[in-house]
């Protein structure tokens, strides 16, 4: 009897810092990954802020979430997806962004939501 695979959509809305719900996020969807689920990552609000590269954690006392997310690739998530409004509202560009993202309307995200079997938000 094979085990049905559930896809999950991970939505990080929250800032890097300041709380670990961002690490949190990342370390369920790693963990998630290494049981080979399909798996996607939304980033909105506050949470495109966790995209930016070059954090420099260490001067609050954090560990730096740039390395959690260059692991990303080496575990197989690929799947990034990205609130544009969210973007704009904090005069992000795309371009900033050094990850492989996907850029979605609120449409999208919608649609992405109800594509998936389990969506956990932090």
């Amino acid at each position: 009897m094979s085990e049905a695979k559930k896809s999950f959509l991970i939505i990080n809305r929250k800032a890097p810092y300041g709380s670990s719900a961002a690490r949190d996020a990342l370390d369920v969807a790693l963990t998630i990954s290494v049981f080979e689920q399909p798996l996607s990552l939304l980033f909105m609000g506050d949470g495109v802020l966790q995209l930016l590269p070059e954090h420099i954690a260490s001067e609050i006392g954090q560990k730096n979430l740039s390395a959690n997310l260059a692991m990303l690739e080496m575990y197989d998530i690929d799947r990034l997806y990205v609130c544009r409004q969210a973007l704009e509202q904090r005069g992000i560009r795309p371009a900033d962004i050094r990850l492989n993202i996907t850029l979605l309307d609120q449409n999208g995200i919608a649609a992405l939501i109800k594509q998936q079997d389990q969506v956990l938000s932090f």
